[in-house]
């Protein structure tokens, strides 16, 4: 972590300990998300987290509905980015000889923990890791797709306007934004912060993003049955035609 202000979590999922993640369906009173916290205070909190391993939205594999999507084969083709992708499963996952992803993560020990994990992938040729900071990393290309998680949820409010307008420059004017929304409404610090629908609607609808699919995420694991939503986004035909114009 760069700045003590910024906090934002990675590749996601439920509590890796799910005897204690069953018993904290409010994130907000789990002891896990509470050390987190801690950390967070300190300008260094982030990479420590890494350190120390108190990573408790790391799931150990891919997060199911990434699968099945993929399974469907009903994603956007070409180049796919995961913000705070953690140990990279879901950046794996969405790998293939159609789509070459990236994974993004400001802390380098995660990076080195995803570039270890996956070395040996059969693959490997379609996906890599880059330790950036989402805010200020400027891609030489444009993606076709970009996958958030856990990633929206870690912000705080105030760098919520520049997310959305970070993904509004990174995706292509025809690209395609997938968020998997965990719904926390009951709880006032973070991460993870208050998080709903409206929220990615709020600073989203702005630059021309509309939803073309929502759904409760029924795949979602344990701990956040019912309090999920698949939402995939994509910018209105005039807002694609202005910025492919500039």
């Amino acid at each position: 972590m760069q700045n003590s202000s910024r906090t934002e979590v990675g590749d996601g999922g439920a509590c890796t300990d799910t005897s204690i993640g069953e018993q904290y369906l409010d994130p907000s009173l789990d002891p896990k998300f509470s050390r987190l916290r801690e950390l967070l205070c300190s300008s260094d909190g982030w990479e420590k987290s890494w350190e120390e391993g108190t990573i408790p939205w790391d799931l150990g594999k891919p997060t199911p509905v990434v699968v099945h999507l993929v399974q469907k084969q009903s994603l956007p083709k070409g180049r796919v980015l995961v913000p705070g992708c953690g140990t990279g499963y879901d950046v794996v996952a969405l790998a293939g000889p159609d789509r070459y992803a990236v994974g993004l993560d400001m802390s380098g020990t995660a990076i080195e923990k995803a570039k270890e994990l996956w070395a040996s992938s059969p693959n490997s040729e379609c996906f890599s890791f880059l330790n950036k900071d989402f805010f200020n990393w400027n891609p030489a290309e444009q993606f076709d797709l970009m996958f958030d998680y856990t990633f929206f949820c870690a912000l705080e409010q105030a760098l919520r306007s520049a997310w959305a307008m970070k993904v509004g420059e990174i995706l292509k004017p025809e690209g395609e934004l997938i968020t998997l929304i965990w719904v926390i409404t009951d709880q006032k610090e973070g991460p993870p912060f208050k998080n709903d629908v409206s929220d990615y609607e709020e600073v989203l609808f702005p630059l021309g993003f509309k939803q073309i699919y929502i759904e409760d995420n029924e795949l979602a694991v344990n701990t956040r049955k019912g309090r999920e939503k698949l939402v995939r986004w994509k910018r209105s035909r005039n807002q694609s035609n202005q910025l492919s114009k500039c």
